[in-house]
């Protein structure tokens, strides 16, 4: 005998109280294996994604894509034992025998099947109000299934999507990512990520010819839309959802408002940074440097066969440089203790690297990065940044960094005044490398230089300790031979 049991959302991070739910990789009918991943949320920190506890069969899903759930909600019910979740959701091939003797009979009986599920799973009848009941496919109608046996075997949709129309056979597919005008009054189907994708890109999702199941545009559309350059990418007015709203010159650019929802990571990102300024008295010092020797290190250094796969970038060389800075000067990389009334000087370092992604600001950090070797640290660089631009980074990724760089030059700034990840005592922004006039040996040449900027929390760190820490972080990038004598 099967017993139907809830997953509730756990809390992946450190003291988490709501997800939401990005996507689901299973529907009702689905057998699952314990470990199988299942759905996929985004908390206050990173995207994660969750695997089944159990083995057994999933009966229903108790959360849509987009909403918000909160920590120890259920989200979903798997029928766990022998035969799953069979003995909690009528088959719909087994109805015609059921149904066969009583096939005039009052109607009573089916309208109570829904009640009765809803029972089971610990749902109660409010959540059943407010799931959109499923459509009657033709061929469950011509065996004669319960209404329940439908709602329950037919994965649930967001209220952000409509039901399509039903259509007597499936139309002709076509290749992925070629323009095709969407039918008047019709939403194409994608789920919300690949809605945000679309709209980042420019693309108009109501002009893509969708390869997913039941025609939805999937992200890989997307992508190849855009990679192609295709006429789907809207020169014209287009809503939030990509759905063209009017017929209006390729020129006319979107009017009136947007609203964004404030959630997630960029809902993290923004309490972190008001906290951090409110909290902490910043100070930002600013030294300009002549970086003409570590850009041709950091040319030698790709050729080395240590270096084989690795993007090697000055960020590199500006990482190293500050492990050694902070080394010879501890109490950089600590945190102030409000409760305690103490400083906390970290003996390791943990290095943070801003990372600008799609879902806002995230600040992943290396392990013990003063440990490393050069390629080790370059390779730790090269998959934190990868893994955050791409949303995969874990909250563990995210949590207990104790130092922070940030690159702004990568976007063509010179300098900036950064504020403090909150819990640490400094942040050094790197600015763009470009060729500057300098005055060397009397004489004025060109030199390739750039802009360190330190920040740091004037509570703990005075204006003589950042200035050392910002010095020795500059003389390194001039003579990159410092690292080795002072290491």
């Amino acid at each position: 005998m099967s017993e139907l049991k809830e997953f509730k959302l756990p809390d992946v991070g450190e003291g988490l109280t709501e997800a939401e739910i990005v996507s689901w990789h299973v529907k009702p009918g689905d057998v699952v294996t314990d470990g199988q991943i299942i759905v996929e949320i985004e908390t206050a920190k990173a995207v994660v994604e969750l695997p089944s506890p159990w083995d057994g069969t999933v009966a229903k899903l108790l959360a849509t894509e987009g909403q918000t759930v909160d920590v120890g909600a259920p989200i979903i019910a798997i029928g766990v034992g022998a035969g799953g979740a069979a003995s909690a959701i009528p088959a719909p091939e087994a109805a015609p025998a059921e149904a066969g003797p009583a096939e005039a009979g009052p109607a009573e009986p089916v309208a109570a099947e829904p009640e009765r599920h809803a029972v089971l799973v610990g749902y109660g009848v409010k959540t059943a109000a407010t799931t959109r009941r499923a459509r009657r496919t033709a061929s469950a109608a011509s065996a004669g299934a319960p209404a329940a046996a439908l709602a329950v075997t037919t994965r649930p949709e967001t209220a952000e999507v409509p039901a399509a129309p039903e259509v007597p056979a499936e139309p002709p597919r076509v290749p992925a990512g070629l323009v095709q005008p969407a039918a008047p009054g019709t939403r194409p189907l994608a789920k919300p990520p690949v809605r945000k994708l679309a709209k980042d890109l420019g693309i108009s999702l109501a002009e893509l010819a969708g390869s997913g199941p039941e025609g939805s545009v999937t992200r890989d559309d997307v992508q190849r839309a855009a990679a192609t350059d295709n006429p789907a990418r809207s020169a014209s007015d287009l809503s939030g959802n990509g759905v063209r709203t009017a017929t209006a010159p390729a020129a006319a650019r979107p009017r009136g408002e947007e609203r964004i929802a404030i959630r997630g990571v960029r809902k993290h990102m923004a309490a972190a940074m008001v906290s951090s300024a409110f909290t902490a008295p910043h100070v930002t010092e600013f030294l300009q440097v002549n970086v003409t020797e570590t850009m041709a290190a950091v040319r030698r250094v790709r050729d080395l066969p240590e270096f084989a796969g690795l993007r090697v970038s000055p960020l590199l060389f500006v990482a190293r440089a500050l492990l050694v800075a902070a080394a010879r000067h501890p109490l950089i990389n600590s945190s102030w203790d409000e409760q305690a009334q103490e400083i906390v000087v970290k003996h390791y370092v943990n290095l943070g690297i801003a990372v600008a992604a799609d879902r806002g600001l995230m600040v992943p950090n290396v392990k013990d990065a003063g440990s490393l070797t050069l390629p080790g640290l370059a390779r730790g660089l090269q998959d934190l940044t990868e893994t955050a631009r791409a949303g995969k980074a874990t909250p563990a990724d995210l949590a207990g960094g104790t130092i922070t760089i940030t690159n702004v030059g990568v976007f063509g700034v010179d300098s900036g005044t950064p504020i403090l990840t909150p819990g640490e005592s400094a942040i050094l922004a790197f600015g763009q490398v470009k060729d500057t006039p300098w005055v060397v040996d009397g004489q004025l040449t060109v030199r390739q230089a750039c802009t360190l900027s330190l920040s740091f929390d004037h509570r703990i760190v005075d204006g003589e300790l950042g200035s050392a820490v910002l010095r020795d972080v500059g003389a390194m990038l001039e003579d990159p031979l410092r690292m080795l004598a002072w290491s």
